[in-house]
């Protein structure tokens, strides 16, 4: 059965009355890769360049040349429609025919090299601009988005109010040794970074103007090896210094920076009142023979029992937790049940499959007190993707609702709906609010 929005609704009528009203919700996303000042899509290659459509497809033989950025857009997306119905059975593929639907009136069940090129032209917006961008914005029916803003972003020439900067921080702590990243910092900072103090001065003011310009969070995307522990400033002096000149640094001294320049990262995050998102089990360059975005995968190793020194010690910052691994949702329950400060944040990546959303949204809401809880995420880099994508959380969330509240506790259907506002809207809203003095615990 199909929805007023054009997605598949729920059978089961308890599920299917409970999606039709929280499709209705306005869309509050807390973490995207969108670009805010070309937010939506303006041909249908920017669609299937999505890592998504062209890693599935190159798993199932695509050669990475068919995708290759030096072709033109329309020969990208014929040679990747080629391989579309190899990857039809995947969620990816639901969320690429239910926008093509709703936004582009694409009639058709399945994509085809055949029926490729309508979909491309009914996709073409190259023209219609910032129009398009508010056509898609309305429709969707988008209350804000926040971004990924990398800390060197002048974070100017959009609506901070709808596209919510947040502050990735992953080339400080990761990529310190860099030049590149140096040259960076001094640039922004207008600091002549040399030395540990330099530093401070120089991240501080980073802080300082993302939280002027409306940042809501300071996040990272942290490898499974990683572990944090309280600064030794003392012993990081060198090996900083040395990186901030470019000198050859031993693994003990890339291991402290990244230590020390974290813990920094979670001392300013307390000082400015920001929730530091953790996003955790990343290993990069996995496969380095993949298409662009499509290289990096997990390691079930990672724990958050290397991250308890961090969440004991900063008691007054809100850690929104997510886990790569879809096996790590256990341990992101137990400690979101212990530790007052440390949240489990949407499904990502690996873990935004239905199945494993389903089994995490059942134990969370079993589990976990309902005003930590924050449900989902788009993780889009278009706007078009933002609506399906939480759809498909949303009838998930119906149905577990229906499931475990309705006919598993015998609520009515009112305060089923209740409880999916406070995990869908509610709590992001609060959590990510605008930064204000506040006496209250974090969360």
């Amino acid at each position: 059965m199909t929805s007023p929005r054009g997605t598949m609704a729920p059978v089961d009528q308890p599920a299917r009355e409970l999606f039709h009203e929280i499709a209705g919700w306005p869309i509050y996303d807390p973490h995207s890769h969108i670009d805010p000042r070309h937010p939506a899509a303006r041909n249908l290659d920017e669609i299937l360049n999505y890592h998504y459509y062209t890693e599935l497809a190159h798993a199932t033989g695509m050669p990475v040349r068919f995708v290759d950025s030096q072709l033109d857009a329309r020969t990208r997306v014929e040679n990747l429609a080629g391989f579309l119905e190899r990857i039809d059975n995947t969620v990816p593929y639901a969320w690429l025919l239910e926008l093509a639907r709703f936004f582009h009136g694409f009639a058709a069940d399945r994509l085809s090299p055949q029926n490729i090129g309508e979909l491309h032209d009914r996709a073409d917006h190259a023209h219609d601009g910032e129009v398009w961008d508010r056509h898609v914005w309305k429709t969707s029916r988008l209350e804000a988005v926040f971004l990924t803003n990398e800390f060197d972003d002048p974070l100017e020439g959009w609506d901070t109010g709808q596209f919510v900067p947040c502050l990735r921080t992953d080339d400080l702590v990761l990529r310190l040794h860099e030049p590149q990243t140096v040259d960076r910092l001094r640039r922004t900072s207008g600091v002549d970074v040399q030395d540990s103090a330099g530093l401070r001065e120089a991240v501080g003011r980073i802080f300082q103007r993302f939280v002027r310009r409306g940042a809501r969070a300071c996040a990272i995307s942290l490898p499974p090896d990683f572990v944090p522990r309280r600064a030794t400033p003392r012993r990081a002096v060198t090996p900083i210094r040395r990186a901030l000149h470019g000198l050859d640094l031993r693994p003990d001294e890339h291991e402290e920076i990244r230590a020390c320049v974290f813990w920094m990262l979670a001392e300013f995050c307390a000082e400015f009142q920001l929730p530091f998102d953790l996003m955790i089990g990343t290993v990069r360059n996995v496969y380095a023979a993949g298409v662009s975005g499509g290289r990096d995968l997990l390691d079930r190793r990672a724990s958050l029992y290397d991250y308890r020194e961090l969440f004991n010690h900063f008691a007054s910052v809100t850690f929104p937790v997510s886990t790569l691994a879809p096996d790590a949702g256990a341990e992101l329950v137990a400690y979101s049940w212990v530790f007052p400060n440390v949240l489990p944040m949407g499904h990502w990546w690996y873990s935004n499959v239905p199945t494993y959303i389903a089994a995490d949204l059942r134990a969370r809401l079993q589990a976990v007190p309902k005003a930590k809880l924050v449900g989902y995420y788009s993780d889009a880099y278009k706007l078009e993707f933002i609506l399906p994508k939480f759809n498909m959380y949303r009838r998930i969330l119906a149905e577990t609702l229906a499931e475990e509240c309705v006919r598993g506790r015998g609520w009515p259907l009112e305060r089923a709906l209740e409880l999916g506002k406070v995990v869908l809207l509610d709590n992001p809203r609060r959590i990510f609010g605008r930064n204000e003095q506040s006496a209250e615990p974090p969360i």
